[in-house]
């Protein structure tokens, strides 16, 4: 059974419980489906919090939540959201079970595929505070993010203010897509879609899918543990 903490925002959440169904329901056929349990959260807490830089009280609200899920039967902690894992090992220690790091599965993706410097979209947290270039780095990849800071704000914006709110607009889309074109010729060999909203608006060959990832590295976590 896999423990989920969403709601950050529920958006991308719908789609992890979407996808780990789908993918149980291929591997096994029938009427299988994956075990689950979700602990959704209120996701405007979530939000003042980041605004207040206040990472603290949010690794004890996760961290609290953790248990709650490991102690519910949960064999392993998914946490639903590229940015609240700047807290991913705050929460692990909390926990005696595994907490499935988002991005050290999107690496081994990348890993797989040869891809060894990365562009990166995301929230403002995600691309600017480092903890995701870092921990990339660890599994010897490059990551590079939007140069202009209105390019990042306009990133941020347009997860929080549209995709967290389940809007969705065409000029958003072809905004993003003129960074991902941009990352690209920086070099990029592949873009790292690190907000799991960010794959309801854009798709296609390159882009690295991190719900989806998320979502396929907790299925095979629960397969192989049958």
């Amino acid at each position: 059974m896999i423990g989920l903490i969403g709601g950050m925002s529920w958006e991308s959440t719908v789609e992890y419980y979407r996808i780990m169904n789908e993918l149980v329901k291929e591997r096994l056929g029938g009427w299988h489906s994956a075990e689950v349990i979700l602990y959704s959260v209120d996701f405007d807490e979530i939000v003042r919090l980041q605004k207040a830089g206040d990472w603290k009280k949010m690794s004890e609200i996760l961290g609290s939540i953790a248990v709650k899920l490991e102690n519910a039967g949960a064999k392993a902690v998914l946490i639903c959201t590229n940015t609240m894992h700047k807290i991913a090992d705050d929460v692990q220690s909390r926990i005696s079970i595994p907490l499935i790091n988002i991005i050290d599965v999107t690496a081994e993706v990348l890993k797989r595929d040869g891809v060894k410097k990365a562009g990166l979209l995301g929230t403002k947290f995600t691309m600017e505070d480092g903890f995701y270039q870092e921990r990339m780095k660890k599994h010897g990849i490059e990551i590079v993010v939007p140069e202009r800071e209105d390019d990042r704000n306009a990133v941020h914006s347009i997860i929080f203010d549209e995709l967290c709110l389940g809007i969705f607009r065409d000029e958003s889309k072809k905004k993003l897509e003129g960074i991902v074109e941009e990352l690209k010729q920086k070099g990029a060999k592949g873009i790292i879609l690190g907000c799991t909203e960010l794959p309801l608006l854009l798709k296609g060959d390159g882009l690295y899918d991190t719900t989806r990832i998320h979502a396929e590295a907790a299925v095979e976590f629960l397969l192989s543990n049958i």
